[in-house]
């Protein structure tokens, strides 16, 4: 019943109940009609005694009566077995409900001058007057529930019209109409109620939202400045000819750092945005992005015995952020290049599948089982890489898979939502 719309619940609750009231009512009337009937043949019976009594008076040889409904027999001490059948002769005094074959009786035994008398009303077209009654009361009871369904169906569709009217303003409503309210478009009642509960929420709503925004806006505007600081910084000290080789690679190490905060930054920024802000009209070329990625990171290969495979479909474009998709790639190839000492690296691109194949340390089995908790990556320590690899694959559709096994290599695959 849950699943089911408003409008089909009250229906079938309508049927439900006039089905039950309708069971009850028959069922009274049956038993009612049924006790009637055996009444009636009880004082038919009575009566038949009482008429038969008085013609044995006036007549001592007159025979029990011997119609299709109604037959009479009569022992006496004199005679115990004429003519009295077998089925009857255990019969104590009274009314008796009797089954013969395929027919039914109602027997009436009585005492009278030394004699007992035996009569015997055929109750078989009773019984399927009966049967018949039975199924008209069936079928009114399906016409009922029919009816009951189809008036509630119609009766709660203005019942619940401002119900439906409330969860259709809801649902179609878009961040930009948050500041109307709803509980202006109805009555002072419990819908009313309901729709000043959601304005309510929605205020509160909307005021976290613009606290976060400005709060995001600062952030990006505050980190984004000490990252151009360090840039320049990095800069002026590469310029530098008096630095010497050990100092210089420290200084491009500071430089790759603050880069790569820079892109983390602008990636998690676009991910906290509306998704119909991450909606392009350009089309991002995968090969170039993978082979940028390649190319930014292949000093991690630097003096290690790795053969590196790189085969790329320039095909391939995704209408996505280019940041995004340069995050996604060159976490998944950052991790391939900085945790494989030595072996092979395979970078493929192939179709609309990305797979990456190393022969690194690899996964413990229950990260992959895990499929990455925030903050774990193949090794820890690596922050929150795969974390947002697998945020970024969700956000577009795309599919996303981690497999390996501790000291083998690590195979990771992204499949494109073309």
């Amino acid at each position: 019943m849950r699943r089911l719309d408003l409008r089909p619940r009250v229906a079938l609750a309508f049927a439900a109940f006039g089905a039950a009231i309708a069971c009850l009512m028959a069922l009274s009337l049956y038993m009612a009609t049924h006790d009637l009937g055996m009444r009636l043949i009880d004082e038919t019976l009575s009566a038949e005694l009482d008429d038969f009594f008085a013609r044995r008076e006036r007549n001592p040889h007159s025979l029990p009566p011997r119609t299709v409904t109604l037959h009479g027999y009569i022992t006496s001490a004199s005679d115990s077995t004429r003519e009295l059948p077998e089925y009857l002769a255990p019969l104590p005094p009274g009314r008796h409900d009797l089954m013969v074959g395929a027919s039914t009786y109602r027997v009436a035994v009585a005492d009278r001058d030394e004699s007992r008398y035996y009569f015997l009303y055929d109750t078989s077209l009773q019984h399927r007057r009966e049967e018949r009654f039975l199924l008209l009361v069936a079928i009114s009871i399906l016409a009922i529930v029919l009816i009951s369904a189809v008036g509630g169906f119609w009766l709660v569709g203005g019942v619940i019209a401002p119900v439906t009217e409330l969860a259709r303003k809801v649902k179609d409503r878009s961040p930009d109409l948050w500041s109307l309210r709803l509980a202006d478009a109805f009555a002072q009642d419990e819908v009313g109620e309901l729709a000043h509960a959601f304005d309510l929420h929605l205020s509160r709503l909307r005021a976290f939202m613009e606290r976060e925004r400005a709060f995001t806006a600062d952030l990006s505007h505050e980190l984004r400045t000490s990252l151009a600081v360090i840039l320049g910084a990095t800069e002026i000290l590469m310029s530098d000819d008096a630095l010497s080789d050990k100092q210089r690679a420290r200084v491009e190490r500071v430089e790759r750092a603050a880069r790569d905060m820079a892109e983390m930054g602008s990636a998690l920024l676009l991910m906290a945005r509306e998704e119909r802000a991450l909606a392009l009209d350009e089309q991002a070329p995968v090969a170039e992005v993978v082979t940028e990625a390649v190319e930014k990171h292949r000093f991690l290969l630097k003096n290690k015995p790795i053969q590196l495979v790189v085969r790329v479909d320039p095909a391939l474009r995704l209408a996505v952020d280019r940041g995004l998709l340069f995050i996604a790639v060159a976490n998944l190839i950052r991790n391939a290049f900085a945790y494989t000492e030595q072996g092979e690296i395979h970078i493929l691109l192939e179709g609309n599948t990305l797979t990456i194949r190393d022969t690194g340390r690899g996964l413990r089995a229950r990260q992959a089982d895990a499929l990455l908790p925030r903050h774990l990556t193949q090794h820890q320590g690596a922050g929150i890489g795969l974390t947002l690899v697998k945020r970024i694959c969700e956000r577009f559709g795309w599919g996303f898979s981690l497999e390996g096994q501790e000291g083998i290599g690590t195979t990771a695959m992204m499949r494109f939502a073309v």
